[in-house]
């Protein structure tokens, strides 16, 4: 069965709906305005009581109303936030007790003209509705009453006349007051320097964002400009130099050292430029994902190294590089200063946290206060908002536990 589309409203349904919506606007913010005006017209009475000694009530009512007044300026912001919001779709942040002068002020002061300007409209339209139908209102009376009462149509059709000129005046004028409190409500509500601090912390958290992925966009250039250039030239001369050494049989002992020499510096050229190209970014972390990249991390440890790798949708590049290069830093420090006989990597994915625990059986005692190496970790990983936990007891085991929030998944 095939559905037919929805008929738009007509322009002039769309016109009643505004209009209602506007209504209801004034309607609700009228009540709202008026109560400050009341509370403070109020606490007035009492304090001139008060000073004139004429009521025995003031001392006690006086404050009283002075407390209604406080609750009310801060309790009236967020019914004017609720106003705006249900009924206009204009958002004003929440403001609690920030800058109190500004919500007292738009309560005591604007609020009252507002409140005149809103039952204006509100008796306008009344007037209006009334006035159209003041035929259906006089045939409501008594025909005695229209009998004494001659030339009452004449009356009549000069009142609907003007009621019909108010019920086309009534909506522009509705619309008018409520663009107004739009615009002068979040102006005079709203905590500018809270907003700017927001949108500072907003704008660094989004730079750093861009800082952090500039950065590991240029370890991937220069890990690919170091293999394809530098590494290629490297292997190219070595096998030259393997050639020359296994053909060259008749030079002198002095240059058969030479070549012997060259190539072993070659070789380990070769070899001292792989761990830099892995140490920068490996390919293999961005063609196969985490799994492979630190399997090859734990194969070259000098101790056993038992890997658990569980993530089963990939994070962003930039988090699965700061976990790589957390395990790899870590085995690197354990092999250098702990002196153990083994480690546990367990990396999981827990829905948008990818969590990773590095533990080894060594001597403890680390601090991250005590050197650049866990410093450096520490930082990295606060560069993705990441959290990290260190234990390193004295006389073991240390562990080390490392958060990434992960919500962007590769594709």
């Amino acid at each position: 069965m095939k559905l037919l589309p929805r008929p738009r409203p007509t322009r002039m349904r769309r016109a009643f709906a505004r209009l209602r919506r506007d209504l209801a606007f004034l309607a609700a913010g009228a009540p709202l305005h008026l109560l400050c005006a009341l509370l403070f017209l109020w606490a007035t009475t009492q304090l001139v009581g008060l000073l004139a000694a004429d009521s025995d009530a003031a001392p006690y009512l006086l404050p009283v109303a002075l407390v209604l007044i406080l609750v009310a300026g801060f309790a009236l912001t967020e019914a004017q936030r609720w106003r705006l919001w249900e009924l206009c779709g204009v958002e004003i942040p929440r403001l609690r007790f920030a800058v109190p002068w500004r919500q007292f002020g738009y309560h005591w002061l604007v609020g009252p003209c507002l409140a005149l300007l809103e039952l204006a409209v509100l008796v306008m339209a009344l007037l209006a509705v009334a006035g159209t139908t003041v035929f259906a209102w006089e045939w409501l009376l008594p025909g005695s009453w229209r009998v004494g009462h001659p030339g009452w149509t004449t009356w009549a059709a000069f009142v609907m006349v003007a009621g019909v000129a108010s019920l086309f005046a009534v909506p522009p004028a509705a619309a008018a007051l409520v663009r107004l409190e739009q615009r002068i409500t979040p102006a005079l509500l709203r905590d500018e320097r809270g907003e700017a601090l927001k949108q500072r912390v907003s704008d660094l958290t989004e730079s750093r964002a861009g800082a952090v992925d500039a950065a590991d966009a240029e370890r991937r250039r220069i890990e690919r400009d170091l293999h394809d250039g530098a590494q290629q030239h490297l292997v190219s001369m070595a096998l030259n130099l393997g050639i020359a050494k296994a053909t060259l049989k008749d030079l002198p002992p002095e240059a058969q050292q030479v070549i012997d020499e060259a190539h072993r510096a070659a070789k380990e050229s070769i070899e001292e430029l792989n761990n830099l190209v892995r140490g920068l970014h490996p390919s293999v972390l961005d063609e196969l994902g985490l799994d492979p990249a630190l399997s090859g991390v734990a194969a070259r440890a000098p101790f056993p190294v038992r890997l658990r790798v569980d993530v089963p949708e990939r994070a962003a590049p930039a988090v699965e590089a700061v976990a790589y290069f957390v395990v790899s830093e870590a085995l690197t420090n354990i092999a250098k200063h702990a002196r153990a006989t083994r480690a546990e990597v367990a990396v999981t994915r827990l829905g948008g946290i990818l969590r990773v625990i590095v533990t080894d059986d060594g001597t403890g005692g680390a601090d991250p206060a005590g050197g650049t190496g866990l410093r450096g970790l520490a930082q990295r990983v606060s560069s993705v908002d990441g959290a990290f936990r260190l234990s390193s007891p004295t006389g073991g085991p240390t562990v080390m536990t490392v958060e990434l929030p992960c919500t962007a998944a590769v594709q």
